[in-house]
C-alpha cells in the first residue's frame, strides 16, 4: 500500500484546469450569495411606496437578515468542518434560494424581517464553506488568489444585485426581483450537486472516504493507487473541530484579530449597501442613479479584490491589506466633506466605487487570510466563527446608518464609516499569521512518496 501526502501533492502540484473550474463553481455559488444578500437594498425605496412605511422600518428586517447570517455562519463553518463542506455549501445555496422566492409573497414588514431571517442562515452558511472549498482544491501558492476570486463574487453579486434593480424594478416591481434571484440559485445548485466534488484535504482525513479520493485526484491529473493511504505533512494537527480550539495559545490572537478586522469592516460594508440607494434618493438622485450607485460601492471591490489577491502572493497579505484600508478611509473622509447634493452624479460614483471598493477589497481578501491562518480540521469553523461575530457588525449596521443618516446627513454616515474602517485597519495591524510573500515554486506533479507497510 503506497502513503501519499495529500498536502504536498496538492501545495507542489500545478493548477490544473479542473481546479480552475472547481473554483469557478464554487465562485458561482457566492456570487448569488451576494447577488441575494442585497436585493433588498435595492428594493427599499420600492417597498416604502408599496407598503407607505418609512425608511427606519427597514432596518429591523436587515438586522434580521443579519442574525440569520450570524446564526448561519457558524453552524454552516462547524458543518462543513463535520459532514463536508460540499454538503454544507450546497444546503446553503438550496436554503436561501427557496427562502428568496418566498420573500417574493411577501404582505408585510414583519414577513419580510421572519423570511430574511431564515434566508440568511443559508447566505452566512454558504461563505466560510466556499472559501474552504476553494482554499482546498488548489496549491498553496495560488490560495490566496483563488479564495479572493471566489469571495471577490459578494460585491460581483452585490453589483448584479443593483443592476437589476435598475432593470427590473421600474418595469416589473419588486416582487419578480425577489423570484428571479431566488430561482436562479436553485438551478445553479441543482447543477453543481451533480458535478462538484467534495475537498480533496477533508476527504484525506476520512478512510472511508479514500477511494473517493482516488478518484477526485486522478480528475486532477494525480497518478495515485487505487489502494493508496493518505495523509497530510504540511497542515497543523488540531483536535475535534470547535469554537475551543480557535482559542488555543496558537490561534487566539489572530481569532480575535480577525473577529474584530470582520465585525468593523462587515458594519462598514453593510452601512454603505444598505443606505447608499436612499442617501442618493433623499439627496435628489433618479432611483435608477440610486441603483448604479450600489452598483458602483460593489463593484470597485471586484477590481479591488482581484488585484489586492496578486498583490498579495508578491508581497503578502500585512502590507497589502492595510494600504487598502488606509485608501478606504479616505475615501470616506472624502465623501463625507461636502453635501452629496452639491456634486454631480458623475463624482459621486466615482468616490463610491472608490471608497465601497476598497472595503470590499479588504473584507473579501479577509477571507484568504483567515483560510491561511487556520488549519484544515477548524478551517471552516475558523472561517465561519470570525465571519459570524462580523455579522454582529452587519446586524448593528441598519441602525447605526438610520441614525447617521436621520442625526447627520449623508456626511455623518461615510464619518461612521470612516471611523469602524480605522478600527479595521489597527485590528489588521494585530494579526500575527499574516500570509506571507510566497515564492515561485515549480508547477510539476508531485508524485506521491511510497512507504512499505
Amino acid at each position: 500500500m503506497q502513503t501519499t501526502d495529500i498536502g504536498t501533492m496538492l501545495d507542489e502540484g500545478p493548477w490544473s484546469r479542473y481546479q480552475k473550474l472547481l473554483v469557478v463553481g464554487t465562485a458561482l455559488t457566492i456570487i448569488l450569495d451576494g447577488l441575494d444578500n442585497q436585493l433588498l437594498g435595492a428594493a427599499i425605496p420600492a417597498l416604502m411606496r408599496e407598503w407607505r412605511v418609512p425608511g427606519p422600518a427597514f432596518a429591523s428586517v436587515q438586522a434580521s437578515g443579519m442574525i440569520g447570517m450570524m446564526i448561519g455562519g457558524a453552524t454552516g463553518g462547524f458543518i462543513g468542518d463535520r459532514i463536508g463542506r460540499r454538503v454544507a455549501l450546497l444546503g446553503s445555496v438550496l436554503s436561501f434560494g427557496v427562502l428568496t422566492v418566498l420573500i417574493s409573497f411577501a404582505a408585510g414588514v414583519t414577513t419580510l424581517a421572519i423570511l430574511r431571517f431564515f434566508a440568511g442562515l443559508g447566505l452566512g452558511g454558504a461563505m466560510p464553506n466556499a472559501a474552504a472549498l476553494s482554499s482546498e482544491y488548489v496549491p498553496r501558492r495560488h490560495r490566496p488568489f483563488a479564495v479572493t476570486l471566489t469571495i471577490v463574487c459578494i460585491p460581483l453579486g452585490g453589483t448584479l444585485a443593483g443592476l437589476m434593480g435598475a432593470q427590473i424594478l421600474p418595469r416589473y416591481g419588486w416582487r419578480v426581483l425577489f423570484l428571479v434571484g431566488g430561482i436562479v440559485p436553485l438551478v445553479l445548485a441543482a447543477v453543481l450537486l451533480k458535478v462538484l466534488p467534495e475537498s480533496p484535504r477533508y476527504l484525506a482525513r476520512h478512510k472511508h472516504r479514500w477511494p473517493e479520493l482516488v478518484s477526485l485526484l486522478t480528475s486532477l491529473g494525480h497518478n495515485v493507487r487505487h489502494d493508496a493511504a493518505f495523509v497530510d505533512g504540511t497542515e497543523r494537527r488540531v483536535g475535534r473541530a470547535s469554537a475551543g480550539a480557535l482559542f488555543v495559545p496558537e490561534f487566539r490572537r489572530d481569532t480575535i484579530a480577525l473577529c474584530a478586522s470582520f465585525f468593523f469592516c462587515l458594519l462598514s460594508v453593510y452601512v454603505g449597501t444598505i443606505w447608499v440607494p436612499l442617501l442618493l434618493t433623499r439627496a435628489g438622485f433618479s432611483g435608477e442613479i440610486a441603483g448604479y450607485g450600489l452598483t458602483a460601492f460593489n463593484l470597485g471591490g471586484v477590481v479591488g479584490a482581484v488585484v489586492g489577491a496578486m498583490i498579495i502572493s508578491r508581497y503578502g497579505s500585512r502590507v497589502t491589506m492595510l494600504t487598502m484600508a488606509g485608501g478606504a478611509i479616505a475615501g470616506a473622509v472624502l465623501l463625507g466633506s461636502a453635501p452629496v447634493g452639491t456634486r454631480s452624479a458623475a463624482a459621486i460614483l466615482a468616490m463610491l466605487a472608490w471608497t465601497g471598493g476598497l472595503i470590499n477589497a479588504v473584507q473579501t481578501t479577509m477571507y484568504a487570510l483567515a483560510a491561511h491562518v487556520y488549519p484544515t480540521g477548524i478551517r471552516a469553523t475558523g472561517v465561519g466563527t470570525a465571519v459570524a461575530f462580523g455579522r454582529i457588525g452587519g446586524v448593528v449596521a441598519p441602525y447605526a446608518g438610520s441614525w447617521a443618516l436621520e442625526s447627520g446627513g449623508p456626511s455623518q454616515l461615510f464619518q461612521v464609516i470612516a471611523a469602524t474602517m480605522t478600527v479595521v485597519f489597527a485590528a489588521l495591524a494585530a494579526v500575527r499569521s499574516h500570509i506571507p510573500r510566497l515564492s515561485i515554486v515549480p508547477s510539476a506533479s508531485i508524485a506521491p512518496d511510497p512507504a512499505a507497510h
